[in-house]
This record gives structure tokens, C-alpha cells and sequence, in this order.
């Protein structure tokens, strides 16, 4: 779009010239968009497919709009928000796996190219405020920090409000906050009430009613993505404890009650075939009391998290309504993926075990079970409810199967849809939703942006469904692939390979190809087999050879290739930041937090020294902490001593100097010394001499991977503290002068855990 020039004339005075002003779009009568964009839902967990969960406002929008029975996502997060946005396959627009780790091919570069302008600048620029509340992550890692650069986010891909988070995910009790293009902290304390959902339907009201307020009737566009159901499923009891005793049957007896109403319902047709449960999952029979009773505690509260949720979806369609532009709004509500099985067999009170390799434990979550969805925990429910919760389909995110990939869609837009409450069955997937949202506005998709010929959109508009459900399918071919798993559906067929991503969680437990090369593909005729049930390779080898063909044809074509299957041979292409942290670094209170992405590693050898001045009553505070007491470490002065606590995954561990400081100035150090294993010793120091040290365990070497806390914070901390030793802010009594950081290159087995971590937290 370029700019316009001055069509008036000028003389010398103002009676001789003639004014001109550019043309600005203002659009009239059209509609508003609101995307409701959740996270990690399977296809069978909210109500009107299946689920008996209570979603009363899901239900509502799904009685007064139309539900999508084979809607397509990526099966990941990052890549299904840019096909979003975009309208384009994600590995086109450099999505083809999480931002987090941009490499240097075009498919995953993990940057929204300027050649597919995102929908919210298209609608800006015709027009509409464009306002976003909620997860992000569409920045790369090295891009997270105060410093920017500011273009991949939300503010420089076309909002012009932006509140919510950028990671892959939060701790709702206690978030990392942005507000536009700076860092915030929450508006108030867990052990106020506080909670992320609540928060984020709070600021997209507030946003709404501010615009409404300023230029009534002025569409606007509000892409409202929480962090739910995307682990930790975090709630007050009270919400989980209304679902006591709904699970204690099973995850098999949940499911088949589940697809019980799939029929009932008409989202999956009649003379669907169940798929049989796979051997990886525990039979629920074979399980003990002990664990019964803890992983039905897990359901409860992903199911209260998933309550909580809708309620307060219901809190921000009032909104609109009382506004009065409810009915002038198109409404879309999908998953970017099926459910998740990051918790593994056991389920985990802990997530963040994922990233560090330590095994979950049925002991551990027993003696937790009264924390889950609570301050303390970071949990997420065993995959026997992911599978469950994917019903009729096989396995679950980040897999091509339909268990990532199919997840439900609803769209609610009273002006056009002619059968309220009706189920549309045409292939679709989530390239189509931004131009159906383009078309439904009276908005064509601009061919140049600032200078830039753009790739021509993938997608196509839903709209005639609104009015025909037997209207043909808009497309017959559609590729799918994640960390390897590969599928396409094609002219009814769908083929999906039988591969396994190498090195997550208990996957090694699951049945398939660990080698690309090995790879086995399934075929399945889909007009007749809506749960892919049946495989039909060995009958239809030229169908199998046809479709890989094809496959290869679009994968070429999108930039899927090369295909990276490992997490760990990422690192050898990985685009190195352009500002690596230093190895000594000086930070000074008075500034916010460090993003984890700018704190330094703490290799083996690394050394943080605080100068400090302390007065003659003495001192007491946090000189410095990164993380929380689910994962983190800190550097602290407690009743005078200077002590090192560290939390890795729920387990803390201590180092105390055996004397308090003496009024005065002092350099308090402490030092990680490695054993070549990731375990090694804490050494504290005082003006140089050691004071202290403590044996600490494997993956200390990686405790600067921050997961909770809203990065390093110098004198003080905030959110929830590294141990119960101290109470946030728990701010530094004494002079603060400066900590400094003598940091080491993270070891490949570091770097290793940070791509696990980064996974787990997509």
C-alpha cells in the first residue's frame, strides 16, 4: 500500500490553493471480528463435541452458530497461530516449528516474513482497531527481551493494543506480562485473587469499551488467545472440586461416553469405527486405588480450568453484548492443536521435569495432590486423558494424526449462518479463517504492503457454508508435517506415516518408525472412516506411493525440507542471537527484570558477585533471583548469612554461609562448580574467601532456563519466591550497588534441555 500523493494545489496564499486530504477507509455497517484462539483442546473435550464438561457459553455459541466437524490445525502452537494470522501454510510464511528456535532455512526461519501481512494489518489498514489479549508466540527467543527488536511483536504485526504473554506459556497465578511493547507486572497478587484468565477478559473489555467509547460503531478485531488449556492447568479448588468423582471410572469409560454423544450430536457420523485403545495407554482396570485417585484428580481440575475458562468467555461476550455489538460480531472459537501428552504416563505435578529429564513420580504427585491447579504446582494430567480427550482420534499434539491435528471450530455470525446450532462436515483447515474473516468484512487481501509483493494466500473463504451446508469442498489437498509426522489428505484419502519424534518424554513407549527413512505409511479412506481405524495400505499400494508422492510435491512447494525430526540437531543450525549475552555482565537495581532470553547461562565455573553495603543493624534481602519455587535459583541474604537457594523442579536445596555479613561493604560471590555430570557444588564467597559449600544435584548447570518469575530481578523479587525461606518482594535492606555475572557457555546437554524446555512450554 503505498502512499498516496498530494492532490490539491498550493499558491502563494491561502485563497489560491486548494486543500486535499488522502483518502482513509471507514467502513459502515461492517462487521466486528472476535477469534477465540484456546490451547492444547482435543477434539472431544468441550461440550457441543461431546465433552461433558460444563461449557455453557461454549454451548451457546456453538447453538447459535455452526460447529466444523473436520477442521484442520499444524498439530503445534506457533505454526498454527501463523497460518492463522496469515492464511498460509505455516511452513511458508517460516513456521514450520516453534519460534522459539529460528534456523537458517526458509521453513523455519520463526519470523512472519514481510510478504504475508498478518489479518489484523490488512484490517487496520481498511479500516478497523485492531486489539489482541493473550498468548503470543510468534516471537523468536532472541527477540523476547526489552530491547526488541519490536517487529515480530504483536504491535509490529498489525495490533494496535496488545496485553497478554509472549512465551508458549504461563503461570496463570503469576504470569511474565507485556502490555504493547514492554514488560508489566501483574495488576495484582496471586493471594488476591489474581489469575491470568480473569485478567486477560479484563484488559479485552476494557479495550473494546475504550474504542467503542472513543469512535462508536468503528469495527474492530480482538484476537483473544488464553494461555487455557495449555499446561499448567491452574484454578482455585473451588472449581475443580465440583467435578469430585465424575473421572473415577476412567479415561476408556470418558471416552466412550464421549463418543456416545460425538454420534448423538452429529459431530462425527454414524458407523464411525472407535479406534481400540493402544497399549501404551494403562488400562484403567490395571491401575491401583493410589493411582485412580490421583490421576482423577488431574481431570478434575483440567476440567474445572476448562470451566473457569468458559466462564469467563461468557464475562467478555456480555461485555460485547451490553456494548451492543455482539450481534454485529463474528465470532470463531478453535484450538491451535489437539490435546497435549506432555504429561506423560504418570502426569506431573511439575511440567517443567519435561525439560530437565527427571521422571515423574506416582509417589511425588500423590503426596501433591491436594496442590494441583494450586501456587505450588505446574501440573499437567497424564495422557491417558489426552487420548481420551482426542477422541474418536489416534495420539495427540505435535502428531499429524488427526489427535493433533482435528480440533473443534465453531463460528457464530447471526447476520448470515442460516441454521444455528448446525454442523458444517467440508474439509477445512486453519489457513481459512483469514479469508473467511476478509471476505465476511468486505476486505481483499492487498497484493503489495509497504512495497512488498505478497505470497498468495493458501486458504479460502468458509462463508458459502454459512448459508449451504452442501456446499462442495472448497479443497481436496492439504499436507500435514511436525517434527517429522507426516500426512496428507487427498481427493478422500488421507495417508499418515507411522514416525515417532526421538527423545520426548515416554514416547519411546510408542509403537512406530524412529527413522525417517523407516517410515511406514498408513492410508485411510476417509468418507468412511472418520477416526482413521482402518488401514487400507497393503490393500492400495499405489494409492500409499501416489499420495507420498504428492506429499513430496507440496512439501517442496511450501518449504517443508529439510525435515528435522530431533530436537538436538537443531542446535547445529539454530540462528545464533545477534546480541548474545556477555560472559561478564554488571546489572544495577533499578531497572525491571531481565527477560530469561538476555539472563546468562550458569555453565559450570560460573561466577555472580553482588557488591553490597551493608549498615550497622544489619541486612536482609534478595540481592538476586531468576525463577520461582517450581524452578529457579537465588542469591539472598537471610537473617544476615548470604545464602544460595536453588528449586530445580519442586526440589530446593540450600547453602548458608555460617555467619552473618558484618556492617560495611562486601563482595558476597557464589560460584557453581561442575563435576562433568550437570551436578557439582554451590560455593558461596565473601570478599573472596569461601564461606560455604553444598552438594547440589544434576541440572543445576541448567537453572538459567527461567520458566516462572518474569526473568533476573536485581534487590528484590516478585511473583512467587525460589523457596518458602522469604516472601516476595523481599527487597534488599541494605546498599545494592551492582551484581555482576561471570558466565560460561551453556554445555551441549544445557542446550539440549533448553530445546526440551522449549517444547514443553509451546
Amino acid at each position: 500500500m503505498g502512499e498516496q500523493q498530494f492532490g490539491g494545489t498550493i499558491g502563494p496564499t491561502l485563497a489560491e490553493s486548494q486543500a486535499w486530504f488522502p483518502d482513509r477507509p471507514k467502513p459502515k455497517g461492517a462487521p466486528n471480528v472476535l477469534v477465540v484462539l484456546m490451547d492444547d483442546t482435543g477434539f472431544a473435550q468441550l461440550g457441543p463435541f461431546g465433552s461433558d464438561i460444563d461449557t455453557p457459553t461454549i454451548d451457546r455459541l456453538a447453538a447459535d452458530g455452526l460447529r466444523y466437524s473436520r477442521f484442520h490445525v499444524t498439530a503445534l502452537c506457533s505454526p498454527s497461530r501463523a497460518s492463522l494470522l496469515t492464511g498460509r501454510n505455516h511452513h511458508a510464511v517460516g513456521m514450520g516449528f516453534l519460534c522459539d528456535m529460528p534456523t537458517g532455512f526458509p521453513g523455519y526461519t520463526c519470523r512472519l516474513p514481510k510478504s504475508a501481512a498478518s489479518l489484523a494489518r490488512v484490517l487496520k489498514d481498511n479500516g478497523w482497531s485492531t486489539m489482541a489479549s493473550g498468548k503470543w508466540h510468534l516471537t523468536p527467543r532472541e527477540d523476547r527481551t526489552a530491547s526488541g527488536p519490536f517487529d515480530t511483536w504483536p504491535l509490529g504485526q498489525g495490533f494496535e493494543r496488545y496485553y497478554g504473554f509472549l512465551h508458549g506459556d504461563a503461570n496463570h497465578w503469576a504470569p511474565t506480562l507485556v502490555s504493547d511493547n514492554h514488560y508489566v507486572e501483574p495488576p495484582a497478587a496471586p493471594e488476591d485473587g489474581y489469575h491470568l484468565t480473569e485478567d486477560l477478559v479484563d484488559r479485552a473489555l476494557r479495550m473494546v469499551t475504550d474504542q467503542q467509547h472513543a469512535t462508536p460503531g468503528k469495527p474492530f478485531f480482538l484476537y483473544y488467545a488464553p494461555g487455557a488449556m495449555h499446561a499448567p492447568h491452574h484454578v482455585a479448588p473451588e472449581w475443580a472440586d465440583r467435578y469430585r468423582g465424575r473421572f473415577d471410572d476412567g479415561w476408556e469409560a470418558w471416552r466412550d461416553r464421549a463418543f456416545a454423544r460425538q454420534l448423538e450430536l452429529g459431530v462425527v457420523p454414524e458407523g464411525t469405527e472407535l479406534p481400540a485403545r493402544p497399549p501404551w495407554i494403562q488400562p484403567w482396570a490395571e491401575t491401583t486405588a493410589d493411582e485412580r485417585r490421583v490421576y482423577a484428580r488431574f481431570q478434575e481440575v483440567f476440567a474445572g480450568f476448562l470451566s473457569h475458562f468458559d466462564h469467563h468467555l461468557g464475562r467478555l461476550l456480555a461485555g460485547l453484548e451490553g456494548l451492543g455489538v455482539l450481534d454485529d460480531t463474528i465470532v470463531m472459537l478453535m484450538s491451535d492443536n489437539g490435546a497435549s501428552a506432555e504429561g506423560g504416563r504418570v502426569g506431573s505435578v511439575n511440567e517443567h521435569r519435561f525439560g530437565f529429564g527427571y521422571p515423574d513420580s506416582l509417589d511425588e504427585n500423590l503426596a501433591a495432590i491436594d496442590e494441583l491447579g494450586g501456587f505450588r504446582s505446574y501440573n499437567h494430567y497424564p495422557w491417558g486423558w489426552a487420548w481420551a480427550g482426542n477422541a474418536p482420534f489416534k495420539l495427540w499434539k505435535r502428531y499429524t494424526w488427526l489427535g493433533g491435528t482435528r480440533t473443534p471450530l465453531i463460528i457464530r455470525y447471526p447476520r448470515e449462518i442460516a441454521d444455528p446450532g448446525g454442523v458444517r462436515t467440508q474439509l477445512c483447515h486453519i489457513i481459512d479463517l483469514a479469508p473467511t474473516v476478509l471476505d465476511v468484512c468486505g476486505v481483499t487481501a492487498p497484493d503489495v504492503v509497504d512495497g512488498v509483493t505478497q505470497l498468495p494466500i493458501d486458504g479460502a473463504s468458509l462463508r458459502p457454508t454459512f448459508t449451504d451446508a452442501g456446499v462442495p469442498e472448497h479443497r481436496t489437498t492439504q499436507y500435514f508435517e511436525m517434527l517429522g509426522s507426516r500426512s496428507i489428505v487427498h481427493d478422500g484419502w488421507k495417508a499418515t506415516t507411522d514416525h515417532v519424534s526421538q527423545g520426548v518424554l515416554d514416547e519411546q513407549l510408542l509403537e512406530g518408525s524412529r527413522a525417517l527413512a523407516d517410515d511406514r505409511w498408513n492410508l485411510f479412506r476417509l468418507d468412511d472412516d472418520f477416526a482413521e481405524a482402518r488401514d487400507l495400505a497393503d490393500e492400495h499400494p499405489d494409492v500409499v506411493a501416489a499420495l507420498a508422492a504428492r506429499w513430496d510435491e507440496e512439501a517442496a512447494r511450501h518449504g517443508v525440507l529439510p525435515i528435522c525430526d530431533n530436537l538436538h540437531e537443531r542446535l547445529s543450525v539454530m540462528e545464533p542471537p545477534l546480541w548474545p549475552t556477555p560472559r561478564h555482565v554488571r546489572y544495577r537495581p533499578g531497572g525491571g527484570a531481565v527477560a530469561d532470553e538476555a539472563a546468562p547461562s550458569l555453565g559450570g565455573g560460573s561466577l555472580v558477585t553482588a557488591s553490597v553495603e551493608v549498615p550497622a543493624e544489619g541486612a536482609e534481602g534478595v540481592l538476586c533471583a531468576i525463577g520461582d519455587w517450581t524452578n529457579g535459583w537465588a542469591l539472598v541474604v537471610l537473617d544476615g548469612r548470604p545464602t544460595f537457594l536453588l528449586n530445580i523442579v519442586s526440589r530446593g536445596y540450600q547453602v548458608q554461609a555460617p555467619a552473618a555479613l558484618t556492617p560495611g561493604p562486601h563482595d558476597v560471590g557464589l560460584r557453581f562448580e561442575a563435576d562433568g555430570t550437570g551436578a557439582g557444588e554451590g560455593v558461596l564467597y565473601v570478599d573472596g574467601h569461601e564461606v560455604a559449600r553444598g552438594s547440589l544435584p544434576e541440572g543445576v548447570g541448567m537453572s538459567g532456563i527461567q520458566i516462572g518469575g518474569g526473568g533476573l530481578r536485581i534487590g528484590e523479587d516478585a511473583g512467587f519466591p525460589v523457596s518458602d525461606d522469604y516472601r516476595p518482594p523481599f527487597r534488599f535492606t541494605g546498599t545494592l550497588h551492582h551484581v555482576e555475572v561471570d558466565g560460561r557457555p551453556p554445555s551441549a546437554r544445557e542446550q539440549g534441555a533448553t530445546l526440551q524446555e522449549a517444547l514443553r512450554r509451546e
